[in-house]
């Protein structure tokens, strides 16, 4: 059982931080990227459509992703990804102590080579006839059936009032398509009496099968790590647990993150919500700023024209005189 705490507070767009459970004697000062891992676990994010939760087990030198999607939160608030893995190779997936995957470690993921293989040596017979229908050679397209056009004059098209048949040539309404045709004539469809059904590739045994009841089953595991990728820093891991117990799990979960989550989150939403008003504030402060100016720029307008009206009669005036 493997669990850990992320919390990706610089609301991250393109990431991901996943937890290697490792061999205990790894060289943990040289630990990076292609260091050996038995199981790699936990979000990857990047942009709105990947949102997904890595599962991924060594076996036999591979690396073997799930064939699940589990869905990632991307949120900025602390989540708990919790990795269950049972000694009768059932696996369960949890976010935040809550299931959100399940099944059988055979079925979702490509631990063993299929027990049976298509043989090699079987090949459909050349006279097999799989199509279960086939035209009807009785009938026989109506002599009138091509009478009806695929496109037809608009009849509600008229032509324009300044359209000049000298230069612009004789009008003609646009085509549109006609409601009225029946399409491409196609005979109709009959069984086929020669039909066979659907031929089956014939399957045999596979001599490369291995039999493993224990692929669950990991020894020498002794160290934690993080392979980190991410555009923005700022993620935070925390409450790391590796156990036997999925009741100690939860117990940890509960003194830890759950404890307060609720907490976090009120609090979040508070800052969050303090955060919009404070810049509403700040854009209506702009906005009557800007109003303002706008106001004292038509006054100083409106004392240039009062100016320029009292030059003219002045001027006029003088004129008189």
């Amino acid at each position: 059982m493997l669990q850990f705490s992320v919390k990706h507070t610089q609301k991250i767009d393109c990431g991901g931080g996943y937890i290697k459970l490792m061999p205990a004697d790894i060289d943990q000062s040289k630990f990076g990227g292609d260091t050996d891992y038995a199981i790699m676990f936990g979000p990857d994010i990047c942009g709105t459509s990947t949102k997904r939760v890595h599962v991924i087990f060594t076996y036999k030198g591979k690396n073997l992703l799930t064939k699940k999607t589990i869905n990632a939160e991307s949120d900025q608030l602390t989540h708990v990804y919790t990795l269950i893995v049972r000694p009768d190779n059932t696996y369960e997936v949890r976010i935040d102590n809550k299931k959100v995957q399940s099944g059988s470690l055979f079925d979702d993921w490509d631990f063993l080579l299929p027990k049976t293989i298509k043989d090699p040596a079987a090949k459909k017979p050349a006279d097999w006839v799989d199509n279960e229908k086939i035209d009807d050679p009785s009938d026989v397209k109506p002599a009138d059936y091509d009478a009806t056009p695929k496109q037809i004059a608009d009849p509600d098209a008229e032509k324009p009032d300044d359209w000049n048949d000298e230069s612009d040539g004789a009008w003609e309404a646009p085509m549109i398509d006609n409601p009225e045709w029946k399409g491409e004539w196609k005979p109709k469809q009959i069984p086929n009496p020669a039909y066979k059904g659907k031929w089956i590739h014939p399957e045999i045994a596979n001599p490369e099968y291995v039999e493993d009841s224990e692929v669950y089953a990991y020894s020498n595991l002794g160290a934690v790590g993080f392979e980190l990728w991410q555009v923005k820093a700022g993620s935070i891991f925390d409450n790391i647990i590796v156990s036997d117990s999925v009741d100690e799990a939860e117990s940890f979960y509960a003194e830890t993150t759950g404890k307060w989550k609720d907490a976090e989150k009120s609090m979040f939403d508070d800052a969050e919500k303090a955060k919009r008003e404070s810049e509403e504030a700040e854009r209506k402060k702009i906005e009557e700023e800007k109003k303002k100016q706008e106001a004292e720029k038509d006054d100083d307008d409106d004392d240039d024209d009062d100016n320029d009206d009292a030059d003219s009669k002045e001027k006029k005036t003088h004129d008189e005189l």
